[in-house]
């Protein structure tokens, strides 16, 4: 059984500031906790420091997923969610600010996130550590941000 500490701060920021410790479902609950991370960096920044910002998270992700993952023991463990988050941030960037793109954003992601089409798929059963962790989700969320272009 894995073991985590809100205590630590990697365990903290990958656990999604606990929202990864839900009972059922963690990947939603963590793609909910992006909802007010994305609404602080849409009504307080540039759009290229959403973007820096956004990189930054996606890159120091393959870290502290792969530290959460090494002190659960546990490849992926279910509760480890910041790749979720910075997933949905990758969905929202230069979305229109209003309830309706937060919730359809939401959707996609959990969809893309979800069912891992081609080559989602392939990244998340092939690149193994914080990588691989990682990157499904982001190209879950690029999938996502594209269609979110298409509608908004």
């Amino acid at each position: 059984m894995a073991k985590f500490s809100l205590a630590d701060p990697v365990q903290f920021l990958a656990l999604g500031f606990g929202s990864g410790l839900a009972p059922k479902a963690p990947g939603t609950f963590g793609t909910l906790a992006a909802i007010p991370v994305y609404l602080l960096m849409a009504l307080y920044l540039s759009p290229a420091a959403y973007a820096v910002l956004t990189v930054v998270m996606a890159l120091a992700g393959i870290y502290i997923c792969q530290k959460a993952a090494a002190a659960a023991g546990v490849h992926d463990h279910p509760a480890i969610v910041w790749d979720e988050i910075v997933g949905y941030l990758i969905t929202m960037f230069m979305v229109p600010l209003s309830w309706q793109a937060a919730v359809t954003g939401f959707v996609l992601f959990r969809f893309f996130d979800i069912v891992k089409p081609w080559p989602i798929s392939i990244a998340d059963k092939k690149v193994h550590g914080g990588l691989g962790i990682m990157l499904d989700d982001v190209l879950a969320g690029i999938f996502s941000l594209i269609a979110m272009q298409l509608i908004f």
